[in-house]
């Protein structure tokens, strides 16, 4: 978490903020091989990560068993609510339900724990600090001019698809 941490405040973000960025991941997915290392021989003394609540561990487990033969294969960062933007995904991490790594050590961790609880019992205090949270994401090493460009599809450089 401290890796995390320093790679938001470097850029001038508080934790609390990076809590509330984190909340993203109350929709969308996650592909298998971002978090398999938390399923399969995970340590000498666990198979999984302990910090996965059981049940879910072996949903994840069974759903990913493949997923070197099929890179494809993906879970929704919110099992609960994948597609709704809400708050679900801080009451998750209180269950265990944590998808990725940085997820779950967001519940275990004394300097985020209390923003994880806030949001979990407070959609609207969450709801407020994420999009103050994304209006300084977007204003963020933002290039103008000659240095910039408008992209024509938003996953790849106009560079790279002229090239198509």
């Amino acid at each position: 978490m401290s890796q995390v941490i320093d790679i938001f405040t470097s850029k001038g973000f508080t934790v609390q903020e990076m809590v509330a960025l984190a909340g993203g991941h109350t929709i969308g997915f996650s592909h298998c091989k971002q978090f398999s290392n938390r399923l399969f021989n995970f340590s000498k003394t666990s198979e999984t990560d302990p910090i996965y609540n059981p049940q879910y561990a072996a949903g994840l487990k069974k759903l990913c068993q493949n997923y070197q033969q099929d890179p494809s294969m993906s879970a929704y960062n919110d099992v609960m609510t994948p597609n709704k933007f809400d708050n679900m995904y801080f009451k998750n991490l209180k269950r265990g339900l944590g998808l990725l790594a940085t997820d779950s050590l967001m519940f275990e961790d004394k300097r985020t724990k209390p923003f994880v609880e806030l949001y979990a019992t407070d959609q609207t205090k969450f709801f407020e600090d994420f999009g103050n949270a994304m209006r300084k994401v977007s204003v963020l090493h933002v290039k103008a001019g000659k240095e910039g460009e408008i992209r024509h599809r938003c996953d790849t450089f106009n560079k790279l698809n002229d090239n198509l």
